[in-house]
């Protein structure tokens, strides 16, 4: 089983409780990028009746992680934390699935950057995000460290 099978398995049915609860999903991983999907419910919306600004910097948050996360080991994991987030509100989200890409930047061995972007179900730009990553202790290592660890 390959890296990308393995760990984008794993991920996909191990999400963490406001993954669950939101209902957004990892559909593409690789070194240096991720996609996260949503599909835009009613409790997704704020009261104007769009995508709430709280749930779209989430998504731009956790597609962000996710970029500087990716290893290619099968069972081994990288994890880091936000030190930074700076989102941009520059579109609405009302139907459909929002598309979220996020990419690593640069940076170090310890602390990385990223740039997301999120689209709407038509393709329009809805938001966008930097952030700013620490990875934790031993995940500067791209070969991760074991899951049960």
């Amino acid at each position: 089983m390959t890296a990308i099978d393995d760990n984008l398995a794993y991920e996909q049915s191990s999400g963490s409780g406001l993954q669950n609860h939101l209902g957004y999903r990892l559909v593409e991983w690789a070194e240096d990028h991720a996609v996260i999907e949503l599909d835009i419910k009613d409790y997704h919306r704020n009261r104007g009746g769009i995508l709430h600004g709280g749930v779209l910097a989430t998504l731009l948050d956790t597609v962000s992680g996710y970029a500087v996360c990716y290893c290619p080991v099968p069972g081994n994991v990288r994890k880091s934390v936000t030190l930074t987030l700076t989102t941009n509100f520059i579109g609405a989200g009302t139907d459909g699935i929002v598309r979220v890409v996020g990419r690593k930047q640069g940076g170090g061995r310890k602390i990385v950057f990223t740039e997301a972007t999120a689209y709407n179900a038509d393709g329009d730009v809805i938001g966008t995000a930097t952030g700013t990553f620490k990875y934790q202790r031993g995940s500067d290592d791209p070969n991760g460290v074991p899951r049960d660890a």
